[in-house]
């Protein structure tokens, strides 16, 4: 995106292999290492740890040590500047909330942080990238649907990365695929609280299947 003379611009989005975000919600710190081990070596590299989960800065830092030079490592419902703070001091790179807020946008610029604020309408959506924001994350997106997000991505920049989070899994990956989305955030389809890590890389290897059946493989140069 390029950036009018007013605008504060969040770090580019990522190549990643796949756009599949991992989202961690109620993720402990004890489980933290062995449960993103398992995504990793399943093929995910982005994986977040929504902030109301149990001492989510604990298990954000666990994970960006041993994973981050493979893995987009960050937070989700990152509502204030000071948490923008505690992310990036964690050593997380991406910053997911569920709205656009301009304050948080602001100093996730001066941290270089990737952010991907949630959006819904035309309008917030519009804010976000005016804002400099890296993606947009579509949700809920089960309310919005493919056709949804196709109205409002006609409205956009053609460059903007837009993310579909929210009631989708493996399972609605082709229906959004075929109105441009190819950015995945999973929730309850990949982990739940308490959940084994075996269970969590099964989950993420049929997924990864699924994204490369679809998209081909390695996203990166896509």
């Amino acid at each position: 995106m390029s950036a009018t003379p007013h605008q504060t611009v969040t770090a580019p989005w990522p190549k990643l292999n796949r756009g599949l975000v991992a989202i961690l919600r109620g993720l402990t710190p004890d489980e933290a290492p062995d449960i993103a081990s398992a995504l990793v070596e399943a093929g995910f590299d982005a994986i977040e740890v929504p902030l109301n989960s149990p001492d989510p800065f604990a298990s954000i830092e666990t994970i960006a040590a041993r994973f981050g030079d493979r893995a987009l490592v960050g937070a989700g419902t990152v509502l204030t500047p000071e948490a923008v703070d505690r992310l990036a001091d964690a050593g997380g790179r991406l910053l997911v909330s569920p709205n656009i807020d301009a304050a948080v946008m602001a100093r996730a610029a001066e941290r270089g942080l990737v952010t991907m604020p949630g959006v819904f309408t035309a309008t917030e959506a519009l804010a976000a990238v005016a804002s400099g924001a890296s993606a947009l994350k579509f949700f809920p997106a089960s309310a919005l649907g493919p056709g949804g997000i196709k109205a409002i991505a006609a409205v956009l920049p053609p460059e903007t990365v837009i993310g579909a989070v929210g009631g989708v899994s493996d399972k609605h990956f082709a229906a959004y695929a075929t109105v441009g989305v190819r950015t995945f955030g999973l929730g309850s389809s990949l982990f739940a609280p308490g959940a084994k890590p075996d269970d969590v890389h099964g989950r993420a290897v049929e997924a990864v299947a699924a994204y490369d059946a679809i998209f081909g493989g390695d996203d990166a140069d896509r």
